[in-house]
């Protein structure tokens, strides 16, 4: 492939959406087109480079060796390329597309109901599909192109992650009123008398309550461990169960019928909430809409931290 000549440089665009996608179906809705098509240009790619560059393997399709050392030098080019001749803006009015988002239900609960209004408003024929794994497995599924975008809690990144700060979120406590009586909180003693609901996958001890709670040199009980934030809190009614989770999960003040919402009796340090995407990704118009977009729905200017 020396010679550029009578090369349809159209096809680079659909290897670059084939590695990213690693799906011929989503590639073909990535760049607006029928799947033969994508198809078709998929085995003129071969011929090209005299390369399988992507094979069948389960219900995805793996680069070979040869499309791994192509893509991120493919990604870089084309990036440069949309720089100097101008990347078309994205209408999301009149656009048809497709994102793939990788989140936790906390993330869904806490993004998802804004998001769907704004889109269904601006944006009528942008249509999310919305999966949950872990931080690794979301961080491995971003590096590979199988989600566009994922929202969570990354410490670290996986080198060619691009990463954007959202919010700081902080802790807060939910019970029963009928069970604090008169008080509408309570001490560290009496926290650490109570059963405790824990909201975690895997529903081990290893969360920021209780590795805040041990550095103290206390331990909780914990009655009931759940994979679900969403259902957390209308467990604690009617019950003497205490449940301390992310604020913004919670209902606002005023809100909270007989549950009581107040500050742990003890510090526990907040986590800061971030979106991520791979670096192929920072040129394309339409994920950069998504991002600017879910940027100004969770981090809008001049935003009032939550309070408790």
């Amino acid at each position: 492939m020396n010679n550029l000549a009578g090369i349809d440089l159209n096809l680079l665009v659909v290897l670059d959406a084939l590695l990213a996608e690693r799906h011929v179906s989503r590639a073909a809705l990535r760049l607006n087109k029928s799947q033969p098509a994508v198809s078709h240009a998929l085995a003129r790619l071969r011929a090209l480079f005299d390369d399988p560059l992507l094979v069948r393997h389960g219900g995805q399709l793996e680069p070979t060796v040869r499309a791994l050392e192509i893509a991120p030098r493919l990604a870089e080019a084309l990036a440069q390329m949309r720089q100097l001749m101008g990347s078309q803006p994205f209408d999301p009015g009149r656009a048809r597309h497709v994102f793939r988002l990788a989140m936790s239900d906390y993330a869904a609960l806490v993004l998802l109901p804004h998001l769907m209004a704004v889109l269904r408003r601006q944006a009528p024929n942008v249509d999310l599909i919305v999966s949950q794994a872990s931080r690794e497995v979301m961080m491995s599924q971003t590096v590979d192109g199988e989600i566009d975008l994922a929202l969570g809690v990354f410490p670290t990144l996986a080198e060619d992650l691009r990463t954007s700060l959202l919010f700081e979120e902080h802790f807060a406590c939910l019970a029963d009123g009928a069970s604090l009586g008169d008080e509408k909180a309570m001490d560290l003693a009496a926290y650490l008398e109570r059963p405790h609901i824990l909201v975690s996958l895997r529903g081990d001890t290893g969360n920021e309550i209780d590795l805040a709670l041990s550095t103290a040199g206390h331990k909780r009980r914990i009655a009931l461990a759940l994979p679900h934030w969403g259902a957390a809190p209308g467990l604690v009614l009617g019950t003497d169960l205490v449940l301390t989770v992310a604020r913004r999960i919670l209902p606002r003040e005023g809100e909270t019928g007989p549950l009581v919402i107040f500050a742990p009796p003890f510090a526990i340090p907040p986590f800061s909430f971030r979106q991520i995407w791979h670096r192929r990704r920072d040129g394309d118009p339409a994920h950069r809409w998504l991002r600017e977009l879910i940027n100004e729905i969770l981090a809008p200017p001049n935003a009032v931290p939550a309070s408790m």
